[in-house]
């Protein structure tokens, strides 16, 4: 399965299509009521909805609280935000996606073509596909051995 046939699953079925981003001077508590409001893990950072500044998730705002408090809340999703993100293309195999995730321990990234942003998507989404497309694989094989 590739990239791009999560992606369009995702805007067949209207969840989790829209890549929601805020811009790297948003507050870090804009971050955090956009998290919870939209019951996503992360968001892209971007200046223009389609160039990747970087990630700010759940796991960064967690982490800086516990580590410096309430305070943080206040500072820039620049100052807080992954600048060193891992993207793939569309052409991609969601297998190949999924080991870099896995071995990178994130759970978003974004999908570029020509430099551009085209989509987001997480570990959750990849495990989907996956299960989706063995499960067919299986009942394939079940038909087959009961000569249908």
């Amino acid at each position: 399965m590739l990239v791009q046939q999560i992606l369009k699953s995702k805007q067949q079925n209207d969840v989790g299509a829209e890549v929601v981003t805020i811009t790297p001077e948003s507050a870090v508590s804009e971050a955090a009521r956009l998290l919870s409001e939209r019951r996503i893990g992360a968001l892209v950072v971007s200046t223009d909805g389609k160039a990747v500044s970087g990630i700010i998730s759940e796991r960064d705002i967690v982490r800086e609280l516990g580590r410096r408090g309430l305070e943080c809340l206040d500072e820039a999703v620049g100052d807080l935000m992954t600048r060193k993100i891992s993207h793939c293309s569309p052409e991609e195999k969601a297998d190949q996606v999924l080991a870099r995730m896995t071995a990178g321990r994130f759970r978003h990234m974004p999908v570029l073509q020509d430099g551009q942003m085209v989509g987001l998507i997480s570990i959750g989404d990849v495990v989907k596909a996956r299960l989706d497309e063995l499960a067919m694989e299986q009942e394939s094989l079940r038909e087959m051995i009961m000569g249908r």
